[in-house]
């Protein structure tokens, strides 16, 4: 007999790309199918919707960049695709605390030549350099307990020059039936399949993420669906 999943509250079973001992191939193979969800996802374009808008309204001043939990830096990298298309001077950096992450994104970046600055931290423990305009992440917060997303939100507003980008997936029934069928329609990697399902079930709802933005002093803040099952977080700096 099917049950429909409880999704009132958070569920937080451990994701497998989150668990030191496994093993680089695995690891580098689902790196890549989240590439190609990314893709299908359009995630850098809900990022850079507001970066452009930003440049529209303020002039065309060389902005830097940070992306937070970078992964395979892919979402960086098309950040840098836009913006050398449209010739718009961007510094790009994308840290992550894993060195497989690392490597394989590096790998990325030097394939399409683009000049992106990656290296290792981790955003949970460490102090964000406030030397960046725009300090975003993709995907990255459902991965957080909560007093550890809040503590993230709190230090991104106070790092970020200028605007904060949080992009994320929503926790909802739909969003739980596309990560589970998209994520095997995509890609063959066991990983993936477990922690795609994982991930929507630990997802904070739109009006979560807004009463923590709020809690943290990002006040203004605005948290708008897009799809696919996404929010996207924007605070701007007055």
């Amino acid at each position: 007999m099917y049950h429909r999943p409880d999704l009132s509250t958070r569920v937080m079973d451990p994701e497998l790309m989150d668990d030191p001992a496994l093993n680089a191939t695995s690891h580098t193979a689902a790196l890549r199918a989240l590439q190609r969800l990314n893709f299908v996802s359009a995630s850098a374009e809900i990022l850079w919707r507001p970066i452009t808008q930003m440049i529209s309204n303020e002039g065309p001043v060389r902005l830097r960049i940070l992306d937070i939990a970078t992964g395979a830096g892919d979402v960086p990298i098309s950040l840098w695709r836009k913006a050398r298309r449209r010739r718009i001077p961007l510094y790009i950096a994308g840290c992550d605390q894993s060195v497989t992450a690392l490597e394989h994104a590096k790998r990325n970046a030097q394939r399409c030549g683009a000049d992106i600055d990656f290296f290792q931290f981790d955003a949970r423990s460490g102090t964000i350099g406030t030397n960046y305009d725009v300090v975003m992440c993709s995907l990255f917060l459902h991965h957080l307990v909560d007093n550890e997303a809040l503590s993230l939100l709190a230090k991104m507003a106070s790092a970020a020059r200028r605007l904060v980008l949080v992009s994320d997936l929503e926790r909802s029934a739909i969003g739980l039936s596309l990560a589970f069928g998209v994520s095997r329609i995509l890609t063959r990697s066991s990983v993936v399949h477990t922690d795609a399902v994982r991930s929507v079930r630990a997802a904070f709802t739109r009006n979560e993420v807004r009463q923590m933005a709020e809690h943290e002093g990002l006040s203004g803040a605005t948290v708008r669906w897009r799809w696919p099952w996404r929010y996207l977080l924007q605070w701007s700096r007055r």
